[in-house]
Formats: C-alpha cells, sequence, structure tokens
C-alpha cells in the first residue's frame, strides 16, 4: 500500500471531548471519527487493526473446535421475557416496536438468541457437546459512554455459547475457552491477568476477566504476592478475622452521647476518641421497592457489585435525606441499626461478633456507645459487603495483597442451567431422560482490545502498536523522492517486503522528512525502514523499532539476507508468540 493513495486523516491536535490517552491518540492517528455519543466510524487504518484483531480470535476459536454463526442483532422481546432478563437487565437494553407495536430490543449480548436457536435443533445427547461464536456488533444503552472505544454503546464482540451434557463437560468446554483466550491475548501482545470476577446481568456459577493490565484502567484488580490468588475488586471476598478474646469481653450497656453537629466518620471518631473501626455506618438504600439497611465499619466502603449479586437483584439506589429522616426520625449523619423503620438489616462480616462499638442514635446529634453486635443489633444474615483493602490477608492463603489497576477486554463464564431451564433447552441423555443442556458464555471485547493495547502501549510521540495488531507492520519512509536512487531502493524494498507477504505501507508522500516522522510514530507502526540520500550514498538505510525507539543501520546490499532475524527480534521483545 501506498500512502499517497492511502485515506489517513492525521491530526496535530487532541479531540476536545477526549479524556484517555487511547481516545486522544485514535482520532489523532486517523483510526476513528466519532458519529455521536458513543457510537464510532472505524476509518481504513482502524479497520485494518479490528480485522487483524478478529482474525486472532477466529483463528484461535476454530482451533479449540468452536463453529461460527451469525446471529440477528434485532432480538424479540419474547425470548428476554421467557428467561426473564427483559425487565431485569436494566435500562442499558435499548428497547423499541416495531409498526406492528411488538416489543424488540438491540442485542446486548446473545445468550437468548443463541439458546432458542439451539433449544429447536438439538434434541440428543450425541449432538453435544456443541461449541458456537460470532464476531457481531452489540449496542448498549450506557447512562455515560465515555473514553472512546473503552466504554462506547455500539461495540464489536465476540461472544461464543457452549453445550453440554453435564457440568463435569461444561467445566472442561469452559477451560478450554479460557486457555483460548490466554493464547489469543498473548498472540496479539499483551500483558494481561486472568482475574476472578463477579458474573453480573449474564449470571452463572463462576467467571474470569481478562484484565490489560495499565494504569488507566477504570477496573482494580487485586492480586496475591505469595499465591495465585487473582481478583476483581468487585469479586475479592474479605477474609474475616475473628477475635477470640474481644468475643468475650462483656461491655457496659448502651449509653446515648451527645455528639453535636458531628455527622460523618471522622468527626465522631475524633469526638468521641475512638478508632473509626469502631464506628459502624449505617447506609439505607431502596431494594425492589423496600427500605434496607447495610452496616459496615467506619474505615470500609460498601461494594455494590457485591450487595447485587448476594441479594439478587439487578439495581438497588441510596435513599433520600427525606427517606433517610422518615426511617430514622432524623438528620443524615445520626442514623443507626436500633428502633430503625427498615424491612431488613444486613451486617458486614467483618462486624461479627463484634463489641463496643459506636452508632447513630437516630437522633440528632446523639450517638450510642458499647454497643454490642450479638447483643444489641438485630441483623438478618451477615455477608461479605465491603471492598478488600491492600492490607487485608489474602483470602485463599492468607499473603500479602496487591492492587493493580487493569481494563476489562475478556470475560468466561460458567452459565450452568440458568437459561436452559427458563427456556427449556433439553435434550434426551444416554439413559433416555430429559434433561437441561448446561451452558457456558464466552465474550471478548474486540473493538475494546484497540483502546486497551494503546492504553499500554503509547508515548509522548503515538501508540506503540504490538506488530500482531498495527494497522501496517512495517513502514517505508522515504525522505527525497526526487532522487532517484532513493525512489529505486524504496521501490525495490517495498517490492521484496510484499513478495514476502509483509503487511508493509510506502509513504511515498511528497512532505517534509519531520512530517513523516511524526505521522509515523503517531500511528505507532512497530517498524520504520528510513531510506534518506545520506544513507543510500553510503549503501546503508535505518530501521527504528517504536516500541524501544532503538535504531539500526543495515547495508542494502544485505538487506534481504538480515531483515527477517532483526524483524523476529522484534516481535521477540513483545513476547508474541
Amino acid at each position: 500500500m501506498r500512502f499517497k493513495n492511502y485515506y489517513v486523516p492525521t491530526l496535530k491536535e487532541d479531540p476536545a471531548d477526549a479524556e484517555v490517552i487511547s481516545h486522544k491518540l485514535l482520532v489523532r492517528a486517523g483510526l476513528i471519527r466519532k458519529l455521536t455519543s458513543g457510537i464510532y466510524s472505524f476509518l481504513p487504518l482502524g479497520l485494518r487493526t479490528l480485522k487483524k484483531i478478529t482474525q486472532i480470535v477466529r483463528e484461535e476459536m476454530d482451533r479449540a473446535g468452536c463453529l461460527e454463526v451469525m446471529l440477528p442483532v434485532v432480538q424479540p422481546a419474547e425470548l428476554w421475557q421467557e428467561s426473564g432478563r427483559w425487565d431485569f437487565y436494566g435500562k442499558e437494553l435499548l428497547r423499541f416496536k416495531d409498526r406492528n407495536m411488538r416489543d424488540f430490543c438491540l442485542g446486548p449480548t446473545h445468550e437468548e438468541v443463541i439458546t432458542d436457536l439451539i433449544r429447536h435443533e438439538i434434541r440428543s445427547y450425541r449432538q453435544l457437546p456443541i461449541n458456537l461464536y460470532q464476531i457481531h456488533t452489540k449496542f448498549r444503552d450506557e447512562i455515560r459512554p465515555r473514553f472512546g472505544l473503552m466504554r462506547c454503546r455500539e461495540f464489536i464482540m465476540k461472544d461464543g455459547y457452549s453445550f453440554d451434557r453435564d457440568d463435569e463437560g461444561a467445566e472442561k468446554s469452559y477451560f478450554e475457552m479460557y486457555n483460548a483466550y490466554k493464547r489469543i491475548f498473548q498472540r496479539i501482545g499483551l500483558r494481561f491477568r486472568a482475574v476472578e470476577a463477579d458474573t453480573g446481568q449474564i449470571g452463572g456459577s463462576f467467571s474470569h476477566e481478562f484484565m490489560v493490565l495499565a494504569d488507566t484502567g477504570e477496573d482494580t484488580i487485586v492480586v496475591c504476592t505469595s499465591c495465585e490468588f487473582a481478583s476483581n475488586i468487585e469479586k475479592a471476598e474479605v477474609k474475616i478475622k475473628l477475635n477470640e478474646k474481644e468475643s468475650l469481653e462483656v461491655v457496659p450497656e448502651i449509653e446515648e452521647v451527645f455528639t453535636p453537629n458531628k455527622h460523618t466518620v471522622d468527626e465522631v471518631a475524633e469526638f468521641l476518641n475512638v478508632d473509626k473501626s469502631k464506628i459502624i455506618k449505617t447506609l439505607l438504600y431502596i431494594i425492589e421497592n423496600e427500605p434496607v439497611a447495610f452496616l459496615i465499619p467506619g474505615t470500609r466502603e460498601l461494594n455494590e457489585a457485591k450487595v447485587k449479586s448476594a441479594l439478587g437483584v439487578v439495581e438497588l439506589r441510596m435513599a433520600t435525606h427525606e427517606e433517610v429522616k422518615e426511617w430514622s426520625g432524623c438528620e443524615v449523619g445520626f442514623a443507626g441499626p436500633l428502633k430503625l423503620k427498615v424491612k431488613r438489616i444486613y451486617a458486614d462480616n467483618t462486624l461479627l461478633h463484634k463489641k463496643d462499638l459506636v452508632c447513630g442514635a437516630n437522633k440528632k446529634d446523639y450517638h450510642l456507645i458499647h454497643v454490642d453486635m450479638d447483643r444489641d443489633v438485630k441483623v438478618d444474615s451477615y455477608l461479605d459487603l465491603v471492598n478488600i483493602e491492600e492490607t487485608d490477608p489474602c483470602p485463599r492463603c492468607g499473603g500479602k495483597l496487591k492492587f493493580l489497576k487493569g481494563i476489562e477486554v475478556g470475560h468466561v463464564f460458567k452459565l450452568g442451567t440458568k437459561y436452559s431451564k427458563a427456556m427449556n433447552a433439553t435434550f434426551i441423555d444416554e439413559d433416555g431422560k430429559e434433561k437441561y443442556m448446561v451452558m457456558g458464555c464466552y465474550g471478548i471485547g474486540v473493538s475494546r482490545i484497540i483502546a486497551a493495547a494503546i492504553e499500554q502501549n503509547h508515548d509522548e510521540n503515538g501508540i506503540i502498536f504490538p506488530p500482531s495488531i498495527a494497522p501496517f507492520e512495517i513502514i517505508i519512509l522515504t525522505l527525497d523522492l526526487k532522487d532517484s536512487k532513493v525512489l529505486e531502493t524504496s521501490e525495490s524494498l517495498y517490492k521484496f517486503l510484499l513478495n514476502k507477504n509483509i503487511d508493509v505501507i510506502w509513504d511515498n508522500r511528497d512532505l517534509r522528512a519531520g512530517f513523516k516522522f511524526k505521522d509515523a510514530d503517531l500511528i505507532g507502526f512497530p517498524i520504520q525502514i528510513i531510506v534518506g540520500k545520506k544513507g543510500v550514498a553510503q549503501g546503508i538505510v535505518e530501521i527504528k523499532n517504536r516500541k524501544t525507539n532503538e535504531k539500526l543501520n543495515i547495508s542494502i546490499s544485505e538487506f534481504k539476507e538480515k531483515f527477517e532475524q532483526i524483524r523476529q527480534n522484534i516481535w521477540k521483545e513483545w513476547g508474541i508468540l
């Protein structure tokens, strides 16, 4: 491909609405353009990278024995109503009516569609297992789309679904996909970590997320420095440290104390001269139209993902000031669990058997001291409700934890029979009995991978693409087009690389050298071959490694002999298999 005939609309300035580096560079490098909020067009360079990622995904899916299908984007409401997710999924599901006033949605995922397809086709155990996948457009009506391709409304996703006879087969399918995903991200050249994760709105018994490690990642990953434990912070359980000596202590009866204008944990702790961990935070929420209270230590933060998972709900909201006053009888900051007008009270596991605590008195400017959880507080259930902290012990081995930042690019779920039971997807087993198929679900954010790769690999000059997914692996930069020897050398190298089936673009534009260098660095071509008048006169060309910015002079006469080894060394630096 010749640059002069290619459409590469690079920009000097960052787009005004871009917040993260990947969004800025994707637009500046001419890979994408915004159509409307959360919806983007892929330009030629961006589409080439997208196709390279989909090809790697497709090859590894085929290698794992999966079969590719193409499912409709528009889905009838009846299927979602049958699975129970029409109302459960939330406002991200874009619903609409056709001309006959029938309800439909744009597919954010395809569990219902694939289950409906299979239940009409598979009747015997002899037809199982089967694993189907697609690479297709999805739509989720995000309340606040942002960060370019990182969190948009319309995106490209690979989603796959396995159907097995039993749990043993389902787990085998699950880990086949788990390993296939590892190969995919290794081939792309990403630094990643597979972590335990919450199943969220997809559901299922367990799942893993594949996280690209990047300081700008939205997700916090919890890893142990002593064992293999790795988890998303939304999932990581807090290991309870029971103090037997403390549980045997006898504390005085509850006492009401005056705490004028002391609303926050910090203010109350300082006023009463107690540790913040001794204060109970009483958080009031609405769940399924009912008032609910959550009790957590003053040093902790409520993890709403854990709440949703533990209680099996999709939405919850914090109580308004008016609701707090109605249920507690006082202003915000003085609510406590005693005599609280709520349907249920849940307490975090870290409060189990705790004594001599402080809580709100449900009376303005007053708190209670000497509170004993076992003696004084009526708790419906103790649950794991709070975020794990870096100072907590590893929930597996008790070792030291470390927090990392990551970007989710893949997710695998063991669904079990959640959808097959709801939608009556059955088969006749070897014993002649009708049984529910056991399912798995496997997703990769194909378009998001582009943004994640850039977040992980960039510098002040632009993108640093891994060679496996760069729009072109190599760019030939011709600096003196009017010099016949320079032009002849450039064309010879260009044809040689094309004949080797190497992905190359030749910058044959009649522009200043500095302009060409800036574009090459901005777009992030992994290998730059620089052909200039001075070098050609000396019988050499320059090769630049975009990852390290190292430059190497190579004899033109030895180029064909030595270049492949140089190229392989650059791929090895990326750790690409």
